[in-house]
């Protein structure tokens, strides 16, 4: 893989941004899907809202240890260089880029993709955005998409490893746990899914935004999910991040699955696991903020599939002109939920025994405004779409008391989301 460019000679555009208010009852559909077309489509929806786009004004791709600096440089110049015309004036309008990253330093390279075209909405208002090289970017003529052709003869198999040889290294890392190597590691493992013709990126982000609705359901440069993690927001000032960590299968029994969770918020190996991630998050962010707020008691999160401990952490940057939502991003990653503890430590037995490249599963993926605010999600519940393949991935978090049979379960369950989306019924 060639290293790109320094980011002092990564080409630096002069664009123009226009932000313009959509009327109540205006032009956009009821689902913002309906008017992504299928070339490139970005995508951050959660329960309806947030936004949708298409087309690249400009790009930057980076890659290794210097990722993310690297990329809030070059975004810190093409901001500057902007002309924003914002009539809405809400986070998410005017000039705005998003981005996906890899979890290593040495795996492939990290994108932020500033869209021609972005439409979004946040709470009652509604807006679209074109960017461009020069004054007079027409708005777009916004119509319905032609209907999404479903996958066909989706057949799925085993990617680096088989379920029996994960079990064993889950075993390996419990054995190297238990000698005071480490207290926790976050182990993934990944799937293959083959269709006969290429797979249209829409018809799996349709299905987890209405399946999932409470999680973010995004899109950038070939990587899509439905994730239930906020890794970092950053707003006006205010900065939260939603930790997961200790997580339960459903049964689709709500009694059952109501038991289960009082077991899982009372869970010794579970509360372990969600303490070591809720540090790693309120440790990392403590530099950049005046203060944090961490709460005492994790709450347990339901999803269709699944239910995790979880817990929001808070704090205030130190000024206005503070760390970007992606430096806050870049502090974070890799979090104790996605990594380990100590996190050098985990993410080098991850290099060592994991047995495949993350790519960016795992890895920020999310947007960012010219002001700095945004929001980054970790890209789980996710998978890379190339052609007429598609890529799984889930994770489980190991510590002393893991069961590797039980973790392979748990892994199973979190495939279902992408699984089920590429499903014709």
């Amino acid at each position: 893989m060639t290293s790109p460019s320094p980011t002092s000679v990564l080409p630096v555009p002069r664009l123009v941004a226009r932000t313009v208010e959509v009327a109540p009852g205006g032009a956009l559909p009821a689902n913002l899907l309906d008017l992504v077309p299928a070339d490139d489509p970005m995508v951050w929806l959660r329960r309806g809202k947030g936004m949708v786009a298409w087309g690249v004004a400009a790009r930057c791709d980076t890659s290794g240890p210097d990722r993310f600096t690297d990329a809030v440089d070059w975004w810190r110049a093409v901001s500057s260089t902007c002309t924003v015309r914002d009539e809405v004036r809400v986070p998410g309008t005017g000039l705005v880029s998003f981005g996906t990253f890899a979890f290593a330093d040495d795996s492939c390279d990290s994108a932020l993709v500033v869209p021609r075209v972005i439409v979004g909405t946040r709470g009652d208002r509604s807006w679209i955005t074109v960017i461009g090289d020069d004054e007079l970017v027409a708005l777009p003529d916004l119509g319905v998409q032609e209907a999404v052709p479903a996958p066909r003869n989706v057949v799925f198999a085993d990617g680096a490893m088989s379920g029996a040889a994960w079990e064993s290294v889950v075993a390996a890392a419990v054995s190297r746990i238990e000698s005071g190597e480490l207290e926790k590691v976050v182990l993934a493992r990944d799937l293959v899914a083959t269709a006969d013709e290429q797979i249209d990126v829409r018809w799996p982000l349709r299905r987890l935004a209405d399946q999932y609705a409470m999680c973010w359901t995004f899109h950038v440069d070939g990587i899509f999910g439905a994730t239930p993690e906020m890794l970092v927001r950053r707003e006006r000032g205010l900065v939260t991040s939603r930790v997961l960590a200790g997580t339960i299968r459903r049964t689709g029994d709500d009694e059952h699955d109501l038991a289960l969770a009082g077991q899982l918020a009372r869970s010794s190996k579970d509360l372990e696991e969600h303490e070591y991630a809720v540090r790693s998050v309120a440790d990392s962010l403590a530099p950049y903020c005046s203060s944090t707020n961490v709460p005492e008691v994790p709450f347990v999160l339901h999803l269709p599939n699944v239910m995790h401990l979880a817990t929001d952490v808070a704090g205030v940057v130190h000024d206005a002109g503070g760390a970007t939502v992606l430096e806050l991003a870049a502090a974070l990653h890799p979090s104790a939920a996605v990594g380990g503890t100590p996190t050098k430590v985990a993410v080098e037995m991850i290099a060592e025994i994991e047995g495949m490249d993350r790519g960016r599963y795992a890895g920020p993926v999310g947007w960012m405004d010219a002001d700095g605010d945004g929001e980054f999600g970790i890209a789980l519940r996710s998978a890379e779409i190339d052609a007429q393949q598609v890529r799984l991935f889930a994770g489980c978090g190991i510590v002393a008391d893991s069961d590797p049979e039980a973790e392979l379960a748990e892994a199973q369950a979190k495939f279902l989301p992408v699984r089920d989306a590429l499903a014709d019924y």
